[in-house]
């Protein structure tokens, strides 16, 4: 499998802002022909647009209005008509909301799922596909358990059990698509600024805990996915937390 940025084309969800921004940069610096950035908040998007536009081209950047939960069918046939195939799909759109259970499985895990397999059935090369490559973006909360946040625990482990099914190995070698999974430890984005969370009084606990962790910007988490992009194989899991280079989880 060509593991090398130039020349792909990477649709990336919630990519206004954030984590998702981060990545577009990423990819567009290490040579990715074209990134489709997929955001419902279409204000940023739009500035982020056209700040990316400014600096790496024209040609190389687009943003398009999008809610993961409800445009799944419109925004691939967009693509699809426009740009022929995709080369790289990260589901990166996701709320922390444990005021809204349905909200956050939805958002977290259905629509990643969705989302997946879509572009899934477009890439396999045993169906005329040219083969790809989807990173699904869980959470360091995929696997670690605090006793605040239950809803994403649930949606952020089911990403991982998803793609390591999806993106098995047997898969792989009849589909030509590989699955991934990115566990982002804590960034400093608006997400972990304004936690939703069900009980007022343990917000100031939450947040302690959280004091206790290794955290990182934004640009930490988009080198991370292109390094995971360069170097994962299917069906596997990687930490990008603190700072430190992607590290491979053994389970």
């Amino acid at each position: 499998m060509d593991r090398d940025v130039k020349g792909k084309v990477a649709v990336i969800t919630g990519g206004a802002d954030g984590l998702g921004l981060a990545m577009v940069k990423s990819f567009l610096q290490k040579g990715a022909k074209l990134v489709i950035s997929l955001d419902i908040n279409e204000e940023q998007g739009k500035a982020s647009e056209a700040a990316l536009k400014s600096e790496y081209g024209n040609d190389r950047v687009v943003f398009y209005k999008c809610n993961v939960q409800t445009d799944l069918e419109a925004i691939f046939d967009k693509i699809i008509a426009e740009y022929k195939a995709i080369d790289i799909l990260i589901n990166n759109a996701g709320v922390l909301d444990e005021l809204n259970i349905r909200r956050t499985i939805e958002v977290n895990t259905i629509a990643l799922m969705e989302w997946t397999m879509k572009f899934y059935e477009q890439m396999r090369t045993d169906k005329g596909g040219k083969g790809g490559t989807i990173i699904n973006v869980s959470s360091i909360y995929g696997f670690r358990v605090l006793p605040y946040i239950p809803y994403y625990h649930g949606s952020k482990f089911a990403v991982i059990g998803f793609s390591k099914s999806i993106g098995h190995e047997d898969n792989f070698k009849k589909s030509g698509v590989r699955v991934v999974t990115l566990c982002p430890g804590l960034t400093h984005t608006n997400m972990a600024n304004y936690p939703k969370i069900k009980e007022d009084d343990m917000i100031p606990e939450f947040k302690t805990c959280l004091l206790a962790h290794d955290w990182q910007d934004p640009v930490d988490i988009g080198r991370g996915t292109v390094e995971i992009f360069e170097k994962a194989d299917t069906g596997t899991v990687w930490l990008v937390e603190g700072t430190r280079p992607a590290e491979k989880l053994n389970f």
